[in-house]
């Protein structure tokens, strides 16, 4: 899926509770929380040893961004529901 075709992320805020790991979330919303307590979805599309890459959203847009593994407290990608 190219960034063009990416849809927003869903409007809620996952649970905490339910951590995951970022190699599980690639190709898949997912939140994250950082150690110094900033929150926000992310798209990641690739995850290597030291950090892992993709899309942050902003609130209006998505905007490519790396993060460095040292920095992430959780992640947790959800199931988003889809309407049949």
């Amino acid at each position: 899926m190219s960034l063009q075709q990416l849809p927003p992320p869903p409007v809620y805020t996952p649970s905490k509770a339910s951590g995951s790991y970022m190699i599980d979330c690639v190709n898949q919303y997912t939140y994250v929380w950082l150690k110094n307590g900033d929150s926000f979805w992310f798209y990641p599309i690739r995850v290597e040893s030291f950090g892992t890459s993709g899309f942050r959203w902003t609130g209006s847009f998505w905007l490519y961004y790396g993060i460095d593994s040292r920095f992430i407290d959780t992640v947790v990608c959800p199931p988003i529901p889809t309407l049949y």
